[in-house]
């Protein structure tokens, strides 16, 4: 069949079921909302599901349930419907007499994908199917688009990702994924609320855009006169409490970064970050460790995670490896001897494919040939560290290395997950950094920082000895839903614009 042809029996169908919502408004009210459920599919199922037909004629409590009727079949003076809610589904049995010939004339006429109200009792079909046998039934809200056919579904990704409240009527099991992702959130409040961390809210709308390397969206506000950008971060807002004495303080954030979309990436996303006055790198590693494998065990229920394909296991040590200890292990061709030698890298970034610009020193072309040539291969959970100074403007210098930053990546499944270090505290070391970034802007990079007065102003006043982190909450619920695209654990993805 073509798109014409199911363009034009949807419109059928449309029509159709249009007359019957007319007729239904002639006669009186057709939304009425006056049905209270009482019960719950899986609550039933959960109180008689395991007992037997013999032992449920006798049952006389009266149960309310309501829901989306997904299947229904007609048989003379009796019929099935399917009805789904919040939990599940359940079957409800329509007779005629038990009903009254006027209601069930008018359930016959319902359509898949009503929602309806049934009133009735608990009892068992020849089939062994818990049922509810129906006193009364009632419409409670006409669907007028018919749903997508039984056996063809809603397989289209594009369908799925722009009408989400179709893809979760008839692709229930897609509901999990978000379930699994509020129960990552929380188990996360509360494994920091233990540590005795406080939960903040940092501004949304930014005079400056801050705290990540990202391009921004850009917004005016009218009676100010001025622009605001929507945040990329809310990093430089965060270490500014730790200055004011939050020593301990966490924001499960929305950020915006206006790039490109992607399996991985969406321009508005869910961040965790967190700040720990006199604490390290080190120290924030040995915390995200323990939250991602005591988060794997809760919400998983187990240490063992498969994610497309493979397997890992969350209950080993995470791997830990300088950055260029993995370009080395990857590369066996490349000199460490010449790691700061800017020609060499820019050279041996060439052959590799990975970016070159004029404006990269040599921590920047290190990196850009870490990330053509490693990132995608970090499958086991590591830690990657001693990330160049060049690429980590707001990260505290090494001590016995200048050159790199007391600074981590954690990578799995070949992504980056989490982006931790120690806070740079130097207010002078800070200045010199934000005006290194305006540089790089002025030469053309979009997503370098621009210089934050204030902030340097917090730093005079004193930011103590700081480790921060930011984890990805979207990544960390693809792996732990198993889920191939960051779309999939995202209820409304952003989409470019229908055809």
């Amino acid at each position: 069949m073509t798109d014409e042809q199911n363009h034009a029996d949807e419109n059928y169908v449309i029509a159709a079921r249009r007359e019957k919502l007319d007729k239904l408004r002639a006669a009186g009210n057709a939304y009425p909302n006056t049905f209270r459920r009482d019960a719950l599919a899986d609550d039933l199922h959960g109180m008689y599901g395991a007992r037997d037909a013999a032992s449920l004629e006798g049952e006389t409590q009266v149960f309310a349930v309501a829901g989306r009727m997904i299947a229904k079949r007609v048989m003379g003076k009796a019929s099935f419907g399917q009805l789904q809610d919040m939990s599940g589904r359940i079957q409800v049995f329509v007779q005629q007499n038990a009903v009254g010939a006027e209601a069930y004339d008018a359930f016959k006429a319902y359509d898949v994908g009503d929602i309806v109200g049934v009133r009735g009792t608990i009892f068992k079909t020849r089939t062994g199917e818990l049922s509810v046998k129906a006193q009364s039934v009632e419409l409670l809200v006409k669907g007028i688009r018919p749903l997508p056919e039984k056996w063809a579904g809603l397989t289209d990704t594009e369908i799925r990702y722009r009408q989400r409240y179709v893809d979760l009527i008839v692709n229930p099991e897609v509901k999990q994924a978000f379930v699994k992702r509020g129960q990552t959130v929380r188990f996360i409040r509360n494994f920091l609320d233990a540590l005795g961390f406080v939960e903040v809210e940092t501004p949304m709308l930014q005079p400056i855009p801050g705290g990540a390397t990202a391009r921004p969206f850009v917004t005016h506000h009218n009676a100010l006169d001025r622009d605001l950008y929507l945040r990329i971060a809310p990093e430089l807002f965060l270490k500014r409490l730790v200055v004011g004495g939050f020593e301990k303080v966490y924001e499960i954030n929305r950020n915006f970064r206006n790039e490109g979309l992607s399996t991985r990436h969406n321009p508005e996303f869910t961040m965790l970050e967190f700040y720990q006055a006199y604490a390290d790198y080190q120290d924030a590693m040995d915390l995200v460790e323990t939250l991602i494998r005591d988060l794997t065990l809760v919400v998983n229920g187990s240490g063992k995670l498969a994610y497309q394909g493979r397997d890992y296991d969350i209950e080993q040590p995470f791997k830990r490896w300088t950055m260029l200890e993995s370009v080395q292990h990857y590369n066996a061709d490349f000199d460490a001897a010449q790691a700061s030698d800017r020609d060499y890298l820019a050279a041996f970034a060439k052959k590799v494919g990975a970016d070159v610009k004029p404006a990269y020193g040599a921590g920047k072309l290190l990196t850009e040939i870490f990330e053509k040539t490693v990132e995608a291969k970090l499958f086991d959970p590591t830690f990657i560290t001693e990330y160049p100074t060049e690429v980590s403007p707001l990260a505290r210098r090494n001590d016995a290395n200048p050159d790199v930053t007391d600074r981590f990546e954690f990578f799995m499944g070949g992504r980056e997950v989490a982006n931790g270090f120690s806070e740079l505290n130097d207010a002078d070391d800070q200045a010199g950094r934000f005006k290194a970034q305006v540089a790089a802007k002025d030469a053309g990079d979009d997503e370098a920082m621009v210089f934050d007065a204030d902030y340097i102003r917090a730093l005079e006043y004193g930011l103590p000895p700081t480790a921060g982190v930011g984890i990805g909450i979207d990544r960390l619920v693809m792996f732990l839903t198993d889920s191939p695209s960051i779309r999939d654990v995202l209820l409304f993805p952003q989409m470019r614009p229908e055809a």
